[in-house]
């Protein structure tokens, strides 16, 4: 495969393991791989991340390897932000992946083929491997256009992730100028995204590089590319896990699916109304109590059994 891959892993060896052995049967010509440091509070962490960071060593394909190697904890917001602007000085293009998201075979050439395609048009900011409608097939065509970008498998350009904000320094402009009043359709999903931005900006939250990325690419009324069907899956959802912890999410390992080819490519780029407003009442919106009371309740259950375990 001529698209480099940029691979991001930090201390789990068996998912970062499985992850790596899709990669070899793609077996791309540059390999870009970005590590987090062990975290001080955790000791456990230098053997883990030492361990993930062999895994690497498996290479026996003709590939040149990049690694950009932490030493120390820079979290998940700036060592994945800092290392894709490390990786897009170096490359034009890139399929990335983290090491819990794992990807069908067909999702390499789906993210190559697009990259080519789309590279020079200036409308398109991303290209996801996710697709998180759940069996509704919203067209025709091998992929619809989409406002909102999912990170667990995608593919990207230089000339897109020049854009990224990570400080937001942008938003407050953004908000006097109510910008994304035009952007968003109702007055609930203008606060939803008002709020997430709101709370990074003043860095009441130290997390959402996606968020961020999102953000850079309203701004530049961009859109990203999302399959018909899923061709990623997140088998990180664990306790050990930075963010994705919750086994019962709805989202957590969900079955891939084969991409079909000749890609069969919609004769417009216009984004489908349908589908967000899908992704934004399911992935992009605070719960219901309802759910909110579920998800406690899960979570004591859990906690009470790790604390009966022996």
């Amino acid at each position: 495969m001529q698209t480099p891959v940029i691979f991001l892993i930090f201390n789990r060896p068996d998912t970062t393991a499985q992850v790596f052995a899709e990669i070899a049967k793609a077996r791309p010509r540059r390999l870009l791989v970005v590590a987090d440091g062990p975290r001080p509070h955790r000791p456990d962490d230098v053997e883990k991340c030492s361990a993930t960071r062999a895994v690497i060593e498996r290479v026996d394909w003709p590939c040149e390897v990049s690694c950009d190697f932490a030493e120390e904890n820079l979290g998940g917001r700036r060592r994945i932000s800092s290392g894709l602007t490390w990786a897009f000085s170096q490359v034009e293009a890139a399929i990335v992946l983290e090491d819990d998201c794992l990807p069908h075979p067909t999702f390499f050439p789906f993210c190559e083929e697009l990259l080519n395609r789309y590279c020079h048009d200036e409308r398109i900011m991303a290209i996801t491997g996710d697709n998180f409608q759940f069996g509704r097939s919203r067209t025709k065509y091998s992929y619809y256009f989409s406002r909102y970008f999912h990170s667990w498998g995608w593919a990207t350009w230089r000339r897109a992730w020049q854009h990224y904000d990570d400080t937001l320094h942008m938003w407050p402009e953004a908000r006097d100028n109510n910008l994304l009043a035009g952007l968003l359709e109702d007055p609930e999903t203008l606060q939803f995204w008002t709020r997430m931005f709101e709370r990074r900006y003043r860095k009441e939250v130290d997390d959402g590089w996606d968020y961020c990325w999102i953000f850079s690419c309203w701004l530049q009324n961009g859109l990203t590319i999302t399959p018909n069907v899923n061709l990623v899956s997140n088998i990180g959802f664990r306790p050990d896990a930075s963010h994705t912890v919750d086994p019962w999410n709805p989202r957590a390992n969900l079955p891939t699916f084969p991409m079909e080819f000749p890609l069969q490519h919609p004769p417009f780029v216009a984004r489908h109304v349908e589908a967000d407003r899908y992704i934004q009442k399911t992935v992009f919106s605070r719960p219901g109590l309802g759910a909110r009371v579920v998800r406690k309740l899960r979570w004591m259950v859990r906690q009470y059994l790790q604390n009966q375990a022996p």
